[in-house]
């Protein structure tokens, strides 16, 4: 009995129902340090970054949906611009999962997604394309994949969901957008049972107004509404914008007629150069961003009316 409780206390009860602004440093740091080289797609590093996300997964209590956490694909890698004639690797989506209590909503999904790779050591997507050196990486996106463990975390921890959650790290974003399109092309669940997919990318540079910035509001009914009443809740400014959906993962999933938000705190000199660096990063200023977006998935997760795909009118 009392090695079962010990096991029970060591998986589940161990994950925190608050995010804390340390985890996210800890996060940060261990992501964009100079031993993970960048995280690029088919290394060693991106490797490393796939096991730390499932040991994280698993200290929060959180399960993968089937047999692994693994979604394993091939992808074609940018070396050098210009060049065709590239080499293929192999990466990975991490997927965890997050049971609905509701019985019948359960059978609905919301996503919560963030890409973990980066530029390596830079190459074709580097705006210093000359400059051979590491691509750091901490606030794209270091700082999404450390908010994605943060919130995945906190709503574990507080069982508060009547719909599911699927909390998906992606890999080979820099490529294309890449380990998003191959989700929606092989998706682990019906598409049409996922209601609204969130997804951060460079979510750790706020700025002193406080301004958090989102595309895609308008694409569920009451999403403009709701945005905007969560900001004076967590005492953020959010820029909620009703489409423009921008150019990260989320593109994917709205191709495919899926609500989406796209959250980011905005550019910055650093973006895409050695220079995106920890020190850099706005720590509390996430912690705010984490708190912000899991009272969002909060709120949609537990709607007793259908969540409905409102498409942009265009004239």
């Amino acid at each position: 009995m009392l090695a079962l409780a010990l096991s029970a206390i060591g998986f589940g009860a161990i994950a925190q129902t608050e995010v804390t602004e340390k985890e996210i440093k800890d996060h940060i740091h261990f992501l964009a340090s100079p031993s993970m080289k960048g995280r690029f797609p088919g290394t060693k590093e991106n490797k490393k970054t796939v096991d730390y996300l499932i040991k994280n997964f698993k200290k929060s209590g959180i399960k993968p949906y089937g047999k692994s956490f693994l979604q394993n694909f091939i992808t074609k890698i940018r070396v050098k611009r210009g060049v065709t004639d590239t080499p293929y690797a192999k990466t990975q989506n991490v997927i965890g999962y997050i049971e609905g209590t509701d019985p019948v909503l359960k059978n609905e999904f919301i996503v919560l997604g963030a890409h973990y790779d980066h530029l390596g050591m830079g190459g074709a997507s580097s705006k210093k394309p000359d400059t051979v050196g590491i691509h750091l990486g901490a606030d794209d996106n270091a700082s999404g994949t450390a908010a994605l463990m943060e919130i995945g975390e906190m709503l574990a921890a507080n069982k508060e969901l009547k719909r599911s959650v699927l909390l998906i790290a992606f890999g080979a974003e820099e490529q294309g957008l890449l380990g998003s399109r191959y989700f929606t092309e092989h998706p682990v669940i019906p598409l049409v049972s996922i209601k609204l997919m969130l997804n951060m990318d460079m979510v750790g540079r706020m700025n002193a107004e406080k301004h958090l910035y989102m595309g895609g509001a308008a694409s569920f009914d009451g999403g403009m509404e709701l945005m905007k009443s969560l900001g004076p809740v967590v005492g953020i400014n959010p820029i909620v914008i009703a489409y423009d959906v921008g150019g990260s993962d989320h593109v994917s999933f709205y191709k495919k007629n899926i609500s989406v938000l796209g959250f980011h705190t905005g550019g910055h000199p650093q973006y895409h150069t050695p220079e995106d660096s920890i020190d850099l990063i706005n720590v509390a200023g996430e912690k705010l961003v984490c708190d912000y977006i899991y009272k969002a998935i909060v709120s949609v997760a537990n709607r007793t009316v259908p969540i409905l795909f409102v498409p942009e009118k265009k004239n």
